[in-house]
């Protein structure tokens, strides 16, 4: 069995097994400043091309991943209406690892224990480029939102608000 080679996360190792592009980024982190507009300044980019995931519970399907903007919110009621629940309520922090297999500020939709239905804000679509967790606090990675779609089997969907 080939080894893996240290400190890559399963969220680069699916990446690079699909043959996708990305760059990786890594800034210092603190428990304090876990927030996009946080990875935005360290990384001296905008925040709308940050993106946060989110993990909600609807229901019917049971856990979700929302993909936003850092500069948005998730609109709970778009979202329930897209992935065909009646009612989604966030996922308690505290069952955020047993559930994805990532803690608080380094939850990527890539990777995660279970491939959970997912959604991208359709402001992707206007985006080249978008950054999302790596995996880890303090690193973060660049791909095409077409190819993330891809590895995560994911939609492309208006499910933000204003922040």
């Amino acid at each position: 069995m080939a080894k893996k080679k240290a400190g890559k996360t399963n969220a680069i190792r699916l990446v690079e097994q699909q043959k996708i592009s990305y760059i990786e980024h890594t800034y210092e982190w603190s428990e304090d400043h876990l927030d996009a507009q946080n990875v935005a300044e360290k990384l001296d980019e905008t925040e709308n091309r940050i993106f946060k995931t989110l993990v909600a519970v609807g229901n019917k399907t049971g856990p979700i991943v929302a993909v936003i903007p850092g500069n948005r919110a998730l609109d709970l009621k778009k979202i329930a209406k897209v992935s065909g629940n009646k009612k989604v309520e966030m996922l308690h922090l505290r069952d955020l690892e047993e559930t994805t297999g990532y803690i608080r500020g380094g939850c990527s939709p890539v990777g995660m224990k279970k491939l959970f239905p997912t959604f991208i804000d359709a402001s992707a679509k206007r985006l080249d480029t978008i950054i999302i967790s790596a995996g880890k606090r303090g690193l973060q990675m660049e791909l095409d939102p077409k190819d993330l779609l891809r590895v995560i089997h994911g939609k492309l969907e208006d499910i933000t608000t204003t922040a």
